[in-house]
C-alpha cells in the first residue's frame, strides 16, 4: 500500500509578526468547519454531521482500514484518496505546533535530575514521581539563576513538588491550593518527611543543616491581585499569621480588595512554579509574573485548557484566560467549551494505537451517543407519561 506523509509545519513563533501569521491562518482553516468545532464529539453520531463532509471523503473513509484513519492525525494520506481529502490532511498537519520533546540539557546547561529518594516519592505513581523529579530540577535551576528568595507553588495539590524544593533543594516555599483537604494532607506528609531528614542529622550528626517546610495558604486564586496579594504575604516569612485572612472561608473575597505585598521589598525576589496548573490558573500566573515586578521567573505546566473561561462566551467577573492574544481578539474568532474540549483530545496518541484498541476508542463514542439518544427518548415519553 502506498501512502505519503504531510510536511513539517512551516510556521513559527520567532516574531510577533510570525506567531499572528500562523494564528491567522489557523482561523482562515478552521472556519469553513465552525459546524463541527461548536459541536460535542457524540453529536456527530446524535446529529449525523457525517451528512455534512464531503460525499467523495465520506464514500472514500468508509472503506478504508482501521489502521488508516489512526493515522490521519499524524498527516499520513493514502495515495488513492481524493486530492481534496489529502490536501485538507496536508494543510492541517502544517499548522500544528510541533510536539516534539526539547532537549533539557540544551535549554539549561548543567540541569541535573536527582531521583528522588522513598520518602518523598512516597504516594506518588511512577507518572507523578518523574514529573516532579524533572520539573523540580528545573525550578531549582531557575530560582537559583534568578536568584529567587522563596518558590510559590500555585495549585500545589497533595505538596509533592513544593516538598521536593523544600527538603531536597533546599528552598523556602509557599504552597497555595484551594483545597483545605489538600493543605491538610501537605502539612502533615510534610511533618512526616520532616522527621526523617530530623533523624537522619541526628545519625550523620550535621546538625547545622536546617531543614525548610513549606508554608501552606488555602485559597482559590480568583484573579491576578488576589494571586499579587498571596505572593505578596509570602515576603513575610517568619509571620505566619499573615497566611490566616485567606483561609477557605475567606477564598471569595475579591483579589483587588486585598492589599498586595509586592513592589514593597525590592530586594525580594519570587518564583512562580505550577505543575498542572489548572484552566485560568496558568493565565493567572502568567499575568501575575507580568503585573509583579518581584516576580522574576515562572516555570508552569498547564493543564485542562478546556476549562479556560473564554471572553465574550463565559460569564465571569474576574478576567476571561482567553483569548490572551491582542491578535485572536482582534481576529474576533471564538471557540467555544465544545471547541476547547475537542482540543483537549489528543488525536495524534492514535498512531501509536493497535487496531483492536483503536476500533474500541471509536466505538466509545458511538455507545455513548446511543445511550444520550435512547436516554432523551425515555425521558421524553416519561415526562408524556407523567403529564397525561
Amino acid at each position: 500500500m502506498e501512502f505519503s506523509t504531510a510536511s513539517d509545519c512551516k510556521y513559527s513563533c520567532d516574531t510577533a509578526a510570525h506567531t499572528l501569521h500562523w494564528i491567522n491562518a489557523i482561523i482562515h482553516f478552521l472556519k469553513p468547519f465552525t459546524f463541527f468545532m461548536h459541536a460535542h464529539v457524540v453529536n456527530f453520531f446524535k446529529d449525523r454531521l457525517w451528512e455534512s463532509v464531503d460525499k467523495e471523503w465520506m464514500d472514500c473513509l468508509r472503506n478504508e482500514p482501521i489502521e488508516n484513519l489512526l493515522l490521519i492525525p499524524s498527516g499520513v494520506v493514502q495515495d488513492h484518496w481524493p486530492a481534496s481529502l489529502k490536501d485538507f490532511i496536508v494543510t492541517l498537519r502544517s499548522l500544528v505546533f510541533p510536539r516534539e520533546q526539547a532537549d533539557l540539557q540544551t535549554v539549561l546547561p548543567g540541569l541535573h535530575v536527582i531521583s528522588l529518594n522513598s520518602v518523598l516519592a512516597q504516594g506518588m505513581n511512577m507518572k507523578k514521581k518523574h514529573e516532579v523529579e524533572v520539573l523540580s530540577a528545573v525550578v531549582n535551576s531557575i530560582a537559583d539563576s534568578a536568584r529567587g528568595h522563596t518558590i510559590v507553588d500555585v495549585g500545589a495539590g497533595q505538596g509533592y513538588l513544593a516538598q521536593v524544593l523544600s527538603f531536597q533543594y533546599q528552598h523556602s516555599v509557599v504552597a497555595i491550593d484551594a483545597c483545605s483537604h489538600h493543605g491538610s494532607i501537605t502539612d502533615a506528609r510534610a511533618e512526616r518527611i520532616k522527621k526523617h531528614y530530623a533523624a537522619q542529622m541526628r545519625k550523620s550528626e550535621t546538625g547545622n543543616w536546617s531543614l525548610n517546610v513549606p508554608k501552606t495558604i488555602t485559597c482559590r486564586v480568583m484573579s491576578i491581585g488576589m494571586l499579587k496579594a498571596l505572593t505578596g504575604m509570602s515576603l513575610h516569612k517568619d509571620d505566619a499569621e499573615q497566611l490566616r485572612p485567606f483561609e477557605e472561608d475567606n477564598a471569595q473575597l475579591e483579589g483587588e480588595k486585598l492589599k498586595s505585598s509586592c513592589n514593597a521589598n525590592n530586594d525580594t525576589s519570587l518564583v512562580l512554579a505550577g505543575l498542572h496548573a489548572c484552566g485560568d490558573l496558568s493565565v493567572t500566573m502568567l499575568k501575575t509574573f507580568l503585573d509583579c515586578k518581584e516576580v522574576k521567573a515562572i516555570v508552569s505546566i498547564g493543564c485542562c485548557y478546556n476549562l479556560l473561561s473564554e471572553e465574550g462566551i463565559d460569564k465571569t467577573e474576574t478576567q476571561c484566560g482567553f483569548p490572551m492574544s491582542a491578535g485572536v481578539k482582534s481576529a474576533g474568532f471564538s471557540l467555544g467549551k465544545n471547541s476547547r474540549d475537542l482540543a483537549c483530545q489528543s488525536a495524534e496518541r492514535w498512531r501509536g494505537m493497535e487496531k483492536d484498541a483503536g476500533l474500541h476508542n471509536f466505538e466509545l463514542h458511538c455507545f455513548r451517543a446511543a445511550f444520550q439518544m435512547h436516554f432523551y427518548v425515555f425521558v421524553i415519553r416519561y415526562q408524556h407519561a407523567l403529564c397525561g
